[in-house]
């Protein structure tokens, strides 16, 4: 059985879940707390685990004992676990109401193909099972989930070494710190080529995040202990004083979220020069900031940070002016969870000063004449072959390009001509003769399933209000 197999069939147990009213998104958060106890058992970790708050002890149980049990079990690694543990049940609470669905649910983790699943590697089992969710448009998290080949690109041409400390300030599920780590491992046959002590740094000292909803964080915990990476995962905001906290790092890889900050407030960072409610450019000057000099970062941000003024103008020229901005790849459009988000890809170093460090500016349209992507389009890596063949083998973007004119994708900006434009970044010389393909519309089955979705939570909401209204009532 392969990982793909073992992925569907854990995927498919979440219609077991349907009769509770809980969502998609909720329950991944549901299979991550008993998958992490029972993967805690099939590889011997069990030791991590306070003895009676165990796999066995749960498997032990049945009916509302089972069900009851597994709600202090939540509640007392939350509170008393230790380490990762403690951060991964923190706060966690069960949205399972019957005990049958429990049980289920138990029984079928149980029975799955462990072998197969630790042969495989259950790093990837997991990491298939939070790509699933996140293709799932009605379960929301898209906006956790950077899709895979577009951070397998980005890694392959920053190149991370060993050695460096890689940070994602906005960690999401941690996509871009375990393809960082996987790029290294491969470069370093498994870290085998390296010291103990440099494998050491490598497994505990690294790899750094911040991820501000508990749920992504927990999910993102799971994911780097499935992957052997003990790097610091932070719970909190980047754009507050923790944040600015953070060590300098060798290169930044990251996906910061879309929108305005909550409640359009300020970040609460005294060290940016430029404040700003518009998190991706609040993020931006994080992330130039947060480089030491000589590091490396690659940041997906919307069309809007190109071309946004005053302040957005402020930032682009600060960025140009602090660091080599080398490098923008106009990303296709229907890649994220919003289909109708336009973004890039910066890529720039930090210079060893702090003004005149871009010359020129390479830009790749990857956005006109392409397909439009989704479910009947996946995006793939070899979609990102030519870009990377242009962009070169040196990870600062020093490689000798070819400027392919207005018929081609690669273009060279001088630093002169993007300060004529006011410094508005957003360039745009193909003609767009429309995507290939048609634009990907829901089959009838997804709408009608979505429906049918919706009325049973909407029933299970109105059955568990009239059970507290009955229970008012014969109080």
């Amino acid at each position: 059985m392969t990982t793909q197999d073992i992925v569907q069939k854990l995927w498919s147990l979440c219609h077991v879940l349907r009769d509770d009213g809980i969502t998609y998104h909720q329950y991944v958060t549901e299979l991550t707390y008993l998958l992490f106890l029972k993967m805690m058992k099939e590889t011997e970790q069990e030791k991590l685990l306070p003895s009676g708050y165990r796999w066995g002890d749960i498997e032990a149980r049945d009916g509302v004992d089972q069900l009851t049990f597994y709600r202090e079990l939540l509640l007392h690694l939350g509170t008393r676990g230790s380490g990762r543990v403690q951060a991964i049940f923190a706060n966690a609470q069960t949205m399972i109401t019957q005990p049958r669905s429990l049980n289920r649910l138990v029984d079928a983790i149980d029975a799955l193909d462990w072998y197969s699943a630790k042969t495989e590697g259950l790093g990837d089992l997991y990491e298939g099972l939070l790509e699933k969710n996140a293709a799932e448009k009605k379960s929301g998290a898209g906006q956790y989930f950077t899709p895979r080949p577009l951070i397998d690109a980005m890694v392959r041409v920053v190149k991370p070494k060993a050695g460096e400390l890689v940070q994602d300030p906005a960690a999401g599920t941690a996509g871009f710190l375990i393809a960082a780590d996987r790029y290294i491992k491969e470069q370093t046959e498994g870290l085998f080529q390296l010291s103990e002590s440099e494998q050491h740094f490598q497994r505990k000292h690294a790899f750094h995040g911040v991820e501000l909803v508990q749920d992504a964080h927990r999910l993102a915990l799971m994911n780097l202990m499935l992957h052997d990476i003990e790097g610091e995962l932070a719970l909190g905001d980047a754009l507050s004083s923790q944040g600015a906290e953070l060590a300098k790092a060798d290169v930044i890889l990251t996906n910061p979220p879309f929108g305005t900050k909550k409640g359009g407030g300020l970040p609460t960072r005294g060290d940016f020069t430029y404040p700003t409610s518009n998190k991706q450019i609040a993020f931006l000057q994080h992330v130039y900031r947060g480089l030491r000099p000589g590091g490396r970062a690659a940041v997906v941000l919307p069309d809007n940070v190109l071309f946004e003024e005053k302040v957005g103008t402020e930032v682009r020229r600060d960025l140009m002016n602090r660091c080599d901005l080398h490098t923008i790849l106009r990303l296709p459009t229907g890649i994220f969870y919003a289909q109708g988000v336009k973004t890039n890809v910066l890529f720039f170093t930090r210079g060893q000063t702090d003004t005149g460090n871009t010359r020129a500016v390479w830009v790749y349209d990857m956005r006109s004449n392409m397909p439009s992507f989704g479910r009947r389009t996946p995006l793939t890596r070899e979609h990102f072959a030519e870009f990377e063949e242009a962009f070169g083998s040196d990870p600062y973007g020093q490689s000798e390009r070819e400027d392919q004119g207005e018929a081609g994708r690669f273009r060279r900006f001088r630093r002169e001509e993007i300060e004529a434009r006011g410094d508005n970044l957003d360039m745009a010389w193909l003609k767009d003769e429309g995507a290939r393909g048609a634009e990907e519309l829901p089959e009838p089955e997804e709408i009608a399933a979505e429906i049918m979705d919706k009325l049973r939570v909407a029933m299970a909401e109105m059955e568990g209000l009239s059970r507290a209204l009955r229970e008012d009532a014969s109080a």
